[in-house]
């Protein structure tokens, strides 16, 4: 079990490598920063100086590995926009985008299970085929599209809920959250709803499709021919073993919350670390974009590696397998 967890978490450095060299190769062709940082009257030596200072005339190996060992330190370097160190800006952006993802993912799992199992049970029923068919626009609809429409509904024509930003936020230290106001509460809905739509959908078909080949196995049947009443077989049997394949899924679809908020944060103007990579690609900020992939790709790893470790524990047949 040990050499396994060891293994795992040696995968997942060298993913993590593979995303930063990847993502710090991929910014050297989204343009010049120094194009973006001086004005009109600029002079051949002033480029040169400013690059010097920057350290963009080095080979691109020196600059990867100065960006992995300052980032190992939690280091990333100053925002060529701002002017600010980049953990910096990173620390006052990442709340919102934080607690976005955990409402979106909240409202994922919770309904995707809940009408899942309910959809399964009551497969036959008029209102399972009507959520099953509702359940086709989070799944075929993209996401800016979802949330335009929401904004539409709820914002223009309802006049319900705000359309962009985050509404009122209270500090607790270093961490601001909307969660303590009314107006932060009311402008999460409508973000929340729409980056967890799809999610949400994907959980519903996968907990439904899983609980319906459950219901047909033989140790359920015989579990309703001793007389367990439908409540037992449903949710202590049946929901046991289905949610063992649906983890994986849903540790994969927290990890896509947060790395495709990016979508909703522009649509809503939510003022989270996706906005700030969009700013930063348009001003060729090469240190925030850098750093937003490298936080993303290790939240991603990080998540993908929990559920693992979790899904061996729930099965004891990986853990045999592990084991060995």
């Amino acid at each position: 079990m040990l050499s396994y967890i060891i293994r795992r978490i040696f995968q997942s450095l060298l993913v993590l490598l593979v995303v930063g060299l990847v993502a710090f190769s991929m910014f050297r062709f989204v343009g010049d920063p120094i194009e973006n940082m001086m004005g009109q009257e600029r002079t051949q030596a002033d480029i040169v100086r400013l690059r010097e200072q920057l350290g963009l005339d080095q080979p691109f190996p020196v600059q990867y590995w100065k960006f992995l060992k300052g980032a190992a330190q939690g280091n990333f370097g100053i925002s060529y926009r701002q002017g600010r160190p980049v953990g910096q800006i990173l620390a006052e952006r990442a709340p919102a985008t934080l607690e976005l993802a955990a409402v979106s993912g909240f409202f994922a799992i919770v309904a995707g299970i809940g009408l899942g199992i309910f959809t399964a049970i009551r497969q036959n029923g008029w209102v399972s085929h009507l959520i099953m068919t509702a359940s086709l626009i989070g799944v075929s609809l993209p996401t800016f599209l979802i949330g335009i429409l929401l904004i539409y509904l709820f914002s223009v024509e309802l006049d319900l809920l705000p359309s962009f930003g985050r509404g009122d936020v209270v500090k607790i230290g270093f961490w601001s959250t909307g969660f303590l106001t009314a107006s932060g509460l009311k402008a999460l809905i409508l973000p929340s709803i729409t980056l967890g739509l799809y999610q949400m959908t994907l959980i519903m078909r996968l907990v439904r499709a899983e609980m319906q080949e459950v219901l047909r196995q033989d140790y359920i049947k015989f579990a309703r021919a001793r007389g367990l009443s439908e409540r037992v077989v449903n949710f202590r049997h049946a929901l046991k073993n289905t949610l063992v394949p649906v983890i994986t899924v849903i540790g994969l679809q927290l990890g896509s919350i947060i790395a495709f908020a990016i979508i909703t944060e522009t649509v809503f103007q939510w003022p989270g670390v996706g906005l700030l990579f969009i700013n930063a690609i348009q001003f060729v900020d090469i240190p925030v974009m850098a750093a937003y992939l490298m936080l993303i790709s290790v939240m991603f790893v990080a998540i993908n590696l929990f559920v693992d470790l979790l899904y061996v524990v729930i099965d004891p047949r990986l853990r045999s397998e592990a084991a060995a």
